[in-house]
């Protein structure tokens, strides 16, 4: 057995090699999704060989983390799979038609523009599962659609941080009663919004250019059958997710999945006829999502909860507490950790070390921190789920986000708090 410092000292050793080994993937030839899930068994393993604790009560703590985990993964797994069969009926023509534009800058614009108010409809990691695969349809060239997936996930997380259903920490919030939905919605929407218009200024400084064909390669593939009615079907299913939790209490993984068995229903009698339909089924459409990027999602995951496990995550937040004291630069800082480790377990401990009856409901402290951990994941690629499912769709390395979009999201996210705190002291 371990001493319980050496065990955590040991759990953050092995959380510091994973994550630089997941920032350098390229350079040391090893998949990031591998380093993900040696670094969550590893860290595990650590608090389970701590001296003194009882089985029964690590295991308990795993089932418990593993059980939040599991939900987001089949959240991705089945929003994925909606978005890939939408895909495969080529129903994204629907939107691609619309395409009018060649221009970089203005395409960017658009994609940023439909982004950002999509995701606070839906949510980050649906928006950008979406946005990236229509994407794909236009830009052919991956070189050339990277800035415009860094702005989606921007765009996204930005997007979501200023409704009740637009983000994870801003749901957690929500129903715990920390906030209000008008409230809430009134106060974040021009933070959010002007940090999301300085990201896509910065962004598109120096693009320029025109991309080759793209208006006819939006227009050029021929529907499959039942594309529209696929596309008004998958797109009903992603906004029925937070019509769905408000109606039964269900988590968003329960509607997600109800939302897939209809369209597998839908799907099977309308193609179960013919032969040469079968890649438009279900079964050949789960031989296509990226299980890599999943696996990857499921790793870091679960080792930023065998931090939560242990305290550190509790440990710093009541360090921030008694060491800065601000509430404004707490949550600002919250939201900077947000980039490295998950957001929703650095919010849960603001909740815990805060109570509603210092700080009653829509109180500037639980705003800051919907739109701190919201926007503050953007920073790095892996600090939102926006990100890592953005990472796993495109391959997209840790160094490249850090050196061409890390910046902005940072300038943008502070200018977001800036716009924040000016409006709490005009208004």
């Amino acid at each position: 057995m371990l001493g319980e410092t050496a065990a955590h000292l040991f759990i953050i050793l092995v959380f510091a090699i994973g994550y630089f080994a997941i920032i350098f993937e390229h350079s040391i030839r090893i998949n990031k999704t591998a380093s993900a899930l040696i670094m969550a068994v590893f860290t595990w393993m650590f608090l389970f060989l701590i001296k003194g604790s009882a089985l029964t009560e690590n295991t308990s703590l795993l089932s418990e983390h593993l059980g939040s985990v599991s939900q987001i993964i089949f959240f991705l797994l089945g929003a994925m799979t909606l978005v890939e069969l939408v895909d495969s009926h080529r129903g994204f023509r629907i939107i691609t038609n619309v395409i009018q534009t060649s221009s970089k800058r203005k395409l960017l614009w658009i994609m940023g523009f439909v982004a950002f108010f999509l995701s606070a409809i839906l949510d980050n990691l649906t928006t950008t599962i979406v946005m990236v695969s229509l994407l794909r349809k236009l830009v052919s060239d991956r070189n050339e659609r990277l800035a415009l997936g860094a702005m989606i996930v921007l765009a996204a997380n930005a997007g979501g941080a200023w409704t009740p259903i637009g983000d994870v920490t801003t749901t957690m919030l929500w129903i715990n009663g920390n906030i209000s939905t008008t409230m809430v919605m009134k106060s974040l929407f021009l933070p959010s919004f002007l940090s999301f218009i300085l990201a896509l200024i910065l962004f598109g400084w120096n693009l320029k250019g025109r991309y080759p064909n793209i208006v006819a390669k939006a227009h050029e593939e021929e529907p499959e059958p039942g594309a529209r009615l696929i596309f008004w079907c998958g797109l009903g299913g992603l906004i029925f997710v937070p019509i769905f939790k408000g109606l039964t209490g269900l988590p968003p993984f329960m509607a997600i999945l109800i939302a897939l068995g209809a369209l597998w229903v839908i799907t099977d009698l309308m193609h179960y006829k013919y032969e040469r339909r079968e890649h438009l089924l279900v079964p050949h459409i789960l031989t296509k999502i990226d299980t890599s990027g999943v696996l990857f999602f499921f790793g870091i995951l679960l080792c930023i909860g065998s931090l939560d496990a242990i305290g550190i995550l509790r440990d710093l937040a009541v360090f921030l507490d008694q060491t800065v004291g601000n509430l404004a630069a707490i949550a600002t800082i919250i939201g900077l950790l947000s980039a490295v480790v998950d957001n929703v377990p650095l919010v849960a401990a603001g909740m815990g070390m805060y109570s509603l009856e210092a700080y009653p409901m829509d109180s500037s402290l639980w705003q800051m921190l919907a739109y701190c951990a919201g926007t503050g994941g953007s920073i790095l690629v892996i600090g939102s789920a926006a990100g890592v499912a953005y990472m796993g769709m495109e391959k997209v390395s840790f160094g490249w986000y850090l050196k061409k979009a890390s910046l902005i999201a940072l300038i943008s996210y502070l200018f977001g708090m800036g716009v924040y705190l000016l409006q709490q002291a005009v208004f």
